[in-house]
């Protein structure tokens, strides 16, 4: 059986995944803009639009994932100065 958490430690995590979030969404949104931008404002054609921003929307995504599963390996490893792991 794991040994239980203290409160604090719960709370570690929760700031943590929290933070994870809201910097993964932040961070897909500004991919997705900078990708969409020229098919929003730019010389993109009407037929190419759709495929444009599927495409932007797509590596938005990506972003906001890979910076969601970057924070939290790396808040979880032991070795990373500055940071507790949630076991300890």
């Amino acid at each position: 059986m794991p040994p239980t958490r203290s409160q604090a430690q719960r709370d570690a995590v929760t700031v943590e995944i929290a933070f994870a979030v809201v910097t993964g969404a932040l961070a897909g949104g500004l991919v997705f803009l900078l990708c969409a931008a020229p098919a929003l404002w730019g010389p993109v054609a009407a037929s190419w639009r759709g495929s444009w921003l599927m495409a932007s929307a797509v590596l938005g995504g990506a972003a906001c994932a890979f910076r969601v599963v970057r924070v939290l390996r790396r808040w979880g490893h032991p070795s990373h100065p500055g940071r507790t792991s949630p076991d300890s």
